[in-house]
């Protein structure tokens, strides 16, 4: 496969699995790093901009927390061994959700408090199979961008809205075509927690929220998590399969099981509902499916690359080029110098490396104060000032195409 995520992730220096490390354990490199950070930031920002706080939990906890959220009987052949120390027994965590309910109850709340919305890039962990690991889309250290809202009853429908229309947002930006959405049911079958109530009132809400935003969306019975049904983003990846990408899941079990309450403005004591929702995935799957997406060429905010600054003759046009690397830098531009070797090879591995822009120095270009700037098969000249100004704004906007040589 011509744009497969392992053989350019590793061509470009993104990521890299040795085995001393171990399968499913790929290593962020410098240039990997820069992309997830950047989906990280993002993913900050939209949770920020729906009303969550920003937590930070353990990746390991006693067992006990996962027996009472249900996981240890659900997954403990796909969890790790437990690590015994000092005679108590720690596992490390295969989601972060049992956490998020700890940080609800370390405080009274109150109706007011509610919706109670919490966001975590976290770290989690599956003992997958070695025969299946893959790249970065199936791996054993899972980093997740996560987030969880306690609410009210009559507060889900909303919660879900929020949660869909963040996502959509998202993909918008990202580029992502969405298949179709899931609604992921009980199936006759199956162990579910919870009682058949719960799972009516879920699987309803859910159905009205997806009729009100208009999205197509198919049933699948069966599909659901063990503890509620939930929304799956189905999306395509390079090769036309299909993928659960982003999801957003209904759970009236862990509250009940961890006694989670709220005071209500009668006095009484009630039990939150707990959503929960991914808006990119995990980092890895994400960026596994923008590096095929994009063949690599990731859209210039993603670029761990920005600009390559090409000086025409080292000797000549590298003062001139680091005043220029300067200014970028200034401005929040990720830049690399390549002063050494043909122009020709420097323009040759500037573009194999997928650098957004390159922009080279010579004589001309420095006695008008401008740059000669390749993208793509697009060339132009710019001002130092305007190209300064455009792609700051490309960057800013987080656009999906390259701007800097667009006609105004």
């Amino acid at each position: 496969m011509k744009n497969d995520h392992r053989i350019l992730g590793r061509q470009l220096d993104l990521f890299d699995t040795v085995p001393i490390v171990g399968a499913g354990l790929p290593l962020w490199l410098p240039d990997g790093a820069v992309i997830r950070s950047e989906l990280e930031a993002f993913a900050a920002e939209q949770a920020l901009a729906s009303g969550c706080m920003r937590v930070y939990t353990p990746v390991l906890a006693k067992r006990e927390l996962f027996e009472r959220s249900g996981h240890w009987e659900k997954f403990e052949a796909d969890m790790f061994p437990e690590i015994k120390v000092g005679g108590e027994s720690f596992v490390l965590r295969p989601a972060n959700c049992p956490h998020h309910t700890q940080v609800f109850a370390a405080r009274g709340r109150s109706y007011r408090d509610l919706p109670f919305r919490l966001a975590e890039s976290g770290s989690m962990f599956r003992s997958e199979l070695s025969g299946v690991l893959g790249g970065l889309s199936r791996v054993r250290q899972i980093n997740l961008d996560d987030a969880h809202s306690f609410c009210t009853p009559d507060q889900v429908a909303g919660e879900v809205d929020i949660a869909l229309r963040a996502i959509q947002r998202c993909y918008d930006v990202l580029g992502i075509d969405v298949l179709y959405f899931r609604l992921s049911t009980r199936g006759p079958s199956g162990k579910y927690l919870g009682s058949d109530e719960q799972w009516r009132l879920s699987e309803a809400q859910l159905r009205s929220v997806l009729d009100g935003l208009g999205v197509e969306y198919r049933e699948a019975p069966g599909e659901a998590a063990f503890y509620g049904p939930k929304i799956d983003v189905q999306v395509a990846d390079s090769q036309g399969r299909e993928e659960t990408l982003s999801t957003v899941q209904i759970d009236y079990n862990q509250p009940e099981r961890f006694g989670l309450e709220y005071t209500d403005n009668d006095g009484a004591k009630h039990r939150p509902v707990m959503v929960h929702r991914g808006l990119l995935s995990s980092m890895e799957r994400m960026t596994a499916l923008l590096i095929e997406r994009y063949d690599g060429r990731m859209p210039t905010w993603l670029a761990p690359v920005q600009v390559a600054i090409l000086p025409v003759s080292a000797a000549r046009h590298g003062q001139e080029a680091d005043v220029f690397a300067k200014q970028l830098e200034a401005a929040g531009v990720r830049i690399k110098v390549a002063a050494e070797g043909t122009l020709g090879n420097r323009i040759r591995e500037a573009r194999n490396h997928r650098d957004s822009y390159i922009a080279v120095l010579g004589d001309a270009e420095i006695a008008a104060g401008t740059v000669n700037v390749v993208s793509g098969g697009n060339k132009g000249t710019l001002s130092i000032e305007d190209f300064l100004k455009r792609i700051s704004r490309e960057i800013r906007s987080r656009s999906r195409v390259p701007e800097v040589l667009a006609v105004p």
